[in-house]
Parts: C-alpha cells; sequence; structure tokens
C-alpha cells in the first residue's frame, strides 16, 4: 500500500459521511421524509438502491471467492431471483400503494391486529441486525488487509490487544470504523442519504470490480484463452446441477424453486427492500424498479464469478506460492482471495480505488429501515400517535444509531465466530426467518377467514419447525423460505378451522 492508496481510501470514506450528512438539509422536520422521502425518488435510482441493498460486500468479495472454489451453479440461485421478483410485482407491489405507509408490517396490522404485526417486525429487527452485523464484518476482513500492508501496523496492533492475533484486532477496529460512518449518514440524512448513497456506491464499485478485472486479466500468460481453457478444464463454467437432493445447494431445483421464494421473502415482506419502493410514487415506478434491477443483478453476479474463475486460473498456475496467504488450518479462506489479489497485485493507485469499491458495497445501510419498523410498528402505538412530528422525528434518529450500535457488536462477534462462508451466512440467517415471514403475508393475500389467533398459531409452529430444521436436519438453506412459508400458511389456515372467521377486535382497533 502507498500513500495515494491511502489517500484515496480516507478521502472515500470522508467524503461518503459528508455527502450522506447533506441530505440533512433536504429534510422537512417529519417522519414521512425522514423514512420514505416524501416519495419523490425515480424509478432508477430505486432500482440501484435494490441491486445495493441486494449484493453489497458479499458480491465482492464472497462470490469470486465461491467461483474460486466451485463453478457457476450459484447463478441458478439467481434465476430464482428473477421468478420471485415477477411475483412480488404481481402480488405485492399493489397492496403497498393503498393507503400510506412507512413499513410493510402496517399491513400484517390492518389484517391480523397489532401483536402479528410486531411478531414480524421483531424478526424482521433480530434478522436484519445480525446478517448487517456479519456484512460489517466481511468488510472488516477486506480493510485489515489494506492496514496489514501499512509499516508497522501489525505491531500496533499486537501493542493495542497483546492477546488477540493482529489480523482479529486490525477486523474489530474496521468494524468499528465502518459502522460508525454508516450510523453518521444514515443518522443525518434518512433514506434519502440511504438511497443516494446506494446509487454512488454501485456506480463506484462497478468501476472497481471491472478495473480489477481488466488488470487480473492482463497477469494471465494467455489472457481469454487460458481462462477458458483451465476453467473449463476444471469445470469451473458448469452452471446447472439436476441433482434432486434437498440437502445440497446450489442445485437447479434448489436454485430455481428456492431462490424464488427467497426473493419474495426479501423483496415482497422485508422492510429493507419494501421501503425503498415505497419511495417511489406509484406502483408502475415501483415494479420497474424492481424488475430492471432483477437484470442488473443478474449480469453482476456473473461478472463476479467470471473474477473468481480468472484468481482460480492465476493463483493455481502463475502465483501458487501465495496460496498459504488465504490458507486457515489448511483449508481454502474464499473471503480472503479477492481481497489479497487486491492488496498485492493491483497498482498503486488503483488499490486505493478498488478497497473503496468494497467499503462502498459495505455502506448500503439497514439502520433507517430498523429505526422505521421499530417507530411505526412499536413506539408510535404505545403513544397513541399523539407526539408531535417532532419528537418522533428526533425518536427515530436516536433509534438510528441504537441500531448502530447492535449492527456494530454483531460484526465485533463474528470475527470471533464466523468460519463457513459469508454469502452462506446471511442468506441462511435471512432464510430462517423471512419464510415465516412469508407465509403470514400469504395468509393476509390468500385468505379470508384466518384472524389473529390463528396467524399467531401459524407463526410460532413455522418458526419451531425452522429451528428444528435448521439444527438437526441437513436440510439446504435455499429450501429454508419454501419450509417456513408453507408450513405458517397451512398450519395457520388449519388453526384458523377451530377459531371464528369474524374478525377480534384487536383487528377492529386498527
Amino acid at each position: 500500500m502507498r500513500t495515494l492508496d491511502i489517500v484515496i481510501l480516507f478521502a472515500y470514506l470522508i467524503g461518503t459521511v459528508l455527502f450522506g450528512s447533506w441530505f440533512s438539509r433536504r429534510q422537512r422536520r417529519e417522519m414521512k421524509d425522514y423514512f420514505v422521502s416524501g416519495q419523490r425518488v425515480p424509478w432508477w435510482a430505486i432500482m440501484a438502491s435494490v441491486v445495493s441493498t441486494e449484493t453489497s460486500s458479499l458480491t465482492f468479495v464472497s462470490v469470486p471467492g465461491f467461483a474460486f472454489t466451485g463453478n457457476f451453479t450459484f447463478l441458478q440461485l439467481v434465476i430464482g431471483y428473477l421468478f420471485g421478483r415477477l411475483a412480488v410485482t404481481l402480488i405485492f407491489v399493489p397492496m403497498y400503494f393503498r393507503g400510506e405507509l412507512m413499513t410493510v408490517y402496517q399491513l400484517l396490522g390492518q389484517r391480523f391486529g397489532i401483536t402479528v404485526r410486531r411478531l414480524a417486525s421483531t424478526l424482521f429487527l433480530i434478522t436484519r441486525s445480525i446478517a448487517d452485523g456479519f456484512r460489517l464484518y466481511l468488510t472488516g476482513i477486506v480493510l485489515s488487509a489494506v492496514v496489514l500492508a501499512l509499516p508497522g501496523s501489525e505491531a500496533a496492533a499486537r501493542n493495542w490487544f497483546p492477546s488477540l492475533d493482529p489480523t482479529l484486532t486490525i477486523i474489530i477496529f474496521s468494524v468499528l470504523v465502518m459502522g460508525v460512518a454508516t450510523v453518521v449518514f444514515s443518522y443525518f440524512g434518512g433514506i434519502d442519504a440511504v438511497i443516494w448513497t446506494d446509487v454512488t456506491q454501485l456506480g463506484i464499485y462497478l468501476v472497481g470490480a471491472f478495473v480489477a478485472a481488466f488488470i487480473l486479466l492482463g497477469k494471465i500468460p494467455g489472457g481469454w484463452n487460458e481462462v477458458v481453457a483451465t476453467g473449463s478444464a476444471a469445470g469451473k463454467f458448469k452452471l446447472l446441477d439436476f441433482t434432486w437432493d434437498i440437502t445440497k445447494s446450489y442445485t437447479f431445483w434448489s436454485g430455481l424453486i428456492g431462490g424464488a421464494f427467497l426473493t419474495t421473502a426479501t423483496h415482497g415482506t422485508d422492510q429493507l427492500m419494501v421501503q425503498r419502493y415505497l419511495c417511489g410514487d406509484s406502483p408502475k415506478e415501483a415494479r420497474k424498479a424492481l424488475l430492471v434491477s432483477g437484470v442488473v443483478v443478474l449480469a453482476q453476479f456473473a461478472l463476479f464469478l467470471f473474477i473468481g474463475v480468472m484468481l482460480y486460473v492465476f493463483y493455481t498456475g502463475y502465483a501458487s506460492a501465495e496460496t498459504a496467504s488465504f490458507l486457515v488450518d489448511g483449508k481454502v479462506r474464499a473471503d480472503r482471495i479477492f481481497p489479497h489479489f487486491i492488496v498485492n497485485h493491483l497498482p498503486t493507485g488503483v488499490v486505493g480505488l478498488v478497497i473503496a469499491a468494497i467499503a462502498a458495497a459495505a455502506f448500503t445501510s439497514s439502520l433507517n429501515s430498523q429505526a422505521a419498523t421499530t417507530i411505526a410498528d412499536f413506539y408510535v402505538p404505545m403513544t397513541g400517535g399523539k407526539k408531535t412530528d417532532e419528537h418522533y422525528l428526533k425518536v427515530s434518529k436516536l433509534l438510528t444509531a441504537m441500531w448502530g450500535v447492535v449492527q456494530i457488536s454483531t460484526g465485533m462477534a463474528a470475527a470471533f465466530f464466523l468460519t463457513r462462508s459469508m454469502v452462506d451466512q446471511v442468506l441462511d440467517i435471512q432464510s430462517f426467518t423471512n419464510g415465516v415471514i412469508l407465509g403470514i403475508f400469504f395468509l393476509g393475500t390468500f385468505t379470508k377467514r384466518v384472524q389473529s389467533p390463528a396467524a399467531i398459531i401459524g407463526i410460532v409452529i413455522g418458526a419451531s419447525v425452522m429451528l428444528y430444521v435448521k439444527f438437526w436436519t441437513p436440510v439446504s438453506w435455499q429450501w429454508y423460505v419454501l419450509i417456513g412459508s408453507v408450513t405458517t400458511f397451512v398450519v395457520g389456515y388449519a388453526a384458523s378451522l377451530l377459531f371464528s372467521a369474524k374478525p377480534s377486535k384487536e383487528v377492529e382497533a386498527q
């Protein structure tokens, strides 16, 4: 690392915080402006925010590692994503614009009452805190490679915490820096800052990825022909796996079916995504943003998988002596391969640009969504909506900071305990709870007789089944959403046969 790289990286980090904070000048003193931007965001910006939110640092670091150790079968999951998006545009998008919503869980409150609404909100808050804490940790891995390249950094880390490995110390420090920066621009700028920062980040990390890919290709003698020949011989371009085995991830069936259900849940019932649609002014704008984002995501994943194959060709054929740098206990840590190449093989200036691109991917923030869920689904009902908008806005910002502390703490804890691929870790967590929430939305959308008691039973049994599936069966996480949603729906509907179809007083009070 040279001085220029460090200057580029820190200039970017500081610039992002200032850019996000600048949006506080545009805000009116209203919760609606803080959480849904007054519904004035154009569809293409929403699309870019959806793409940036969906992929983030996981794409930049983990997906190349997936191709390095495996092949292109990851794209089977992305194909399922496209079908899931289509389902969301047909089933859920029209409901978002009936009335004024700040969170998607308000729909559940209108249908089932406050208890079901809060159960779903709680699942979202817990899942999002863990998943995005892990994302911070992943970025910490990358930044640690940058810091460790600085003279004296390892010795300084040993002095700070002599009992810890220097790399672990620097990862924790990096998580703290990135987390605080994310809190600052989310706190001041609201959803406007989050979306427009996402737009900027998407452009930066795609440019960074193309630059890194171009330089990597140039370091392989024989260029593209060598990549194709070596990659093909190693089976790296295998795309379809028609194995019917629910314990195996990344098959055609788990990708198509599981991926479709996963995206229907994450993009149709998860506040993190739905909040972005609500920033548009019509269902048409939301549909356009969602469908176009699917095409962009597919192309983006393909790009990073190709980078992974090029890394495989480079390190197995021309730089095999360096592979020890990303081995842990004799096993390849896929998440460390691309960062190692960036720091050790890109020229001065480009290293700073690409590391900044990875940092850009990490700046996708869920803090505003978590604050919106907490304030709209818990605090406002508790206070009867009798406080001033200025009061609610102040509390919203405090909640943004609080959830930031939770995510930072989770990211630090992850540094001590995580060993699996980060892609699998994050998607595993999301799939675990999203199936239950999707099942409740299905009950509210496709049935009339199911009311609050039956829905609660569906949630409890659905969550219990998912706990059993996750910890006591070898079933792949790619089937979690299907299992969770079907179980919740079937149990909820069956339970409704034991209860009156008459709406409860709780729902009538909504």
